[in-house]
């Protein structure tokens, strides 16, 4: 499969959430292909080509994964400490957009790695700016390792 395939992925449970969050990158401009995962165990497999994605190329690694911390299966944060202590995987950048403003939930994600801890705003248009801009951020002005 194609590099470009996965450039965008989001590991969201709230079909509503992930919606938005796929409406405001393409509406503000981001045309890259975007994925939509549903469970940390289905992140997970997919990340390292394991289970019913064994077939994917390892080497096409996200620009960038949106993870939700409160995720069935497997929970996000033992997604983000999975891709962060794998030395093919670390340098994905992994950015928390969840609903947790709780502490330990804060210092865990950055302890793992995590390269940004975003709470989802409650409003609409606040949650539509929010998206457009760490959209902006991680997949036009960061720059990563090539």
């Amino acid at each position: 499969m194609d590099y470009r395939e996965y450039e965008i992925l989001i590991v969201e449970d709230s079909p509503e959430d992930a919606e938005l969050m796929i409406i405001s990158l393409t509406k503000n401009k981001v045309a890259n292909p975007i994925t939509v995962l549903e469970d940390g165990q289905e992140a997970l497999d997919f990340i390292f080509c394991t289970g019913p994605y064994s077939e994917r190329n390892f080497n096409d690694k996200p620009k960038v994964i949106f993870l939700d911390l409160k995720l069935p299966k497997v929970h996000g944060l033992e997604v983000l400490k999975a891709i962060k202590s794998n030395s093919k995987t670390s340098e994905i950048p992994v950015v928390i957009v969840t609903s947790s403003k709780e502490d330990p939930d804060v210092k865990t994600a950055y302890h793992y790695g995590a390269n940004s801890y975003v709470v989802k705003p409650v409003n609409f248009d606040e949650f539509m700016e929010t998206m457009k801009q760490i959209g902006s951020y991680w997949l036009f002005i960061n720059e990563r390792p090539a």
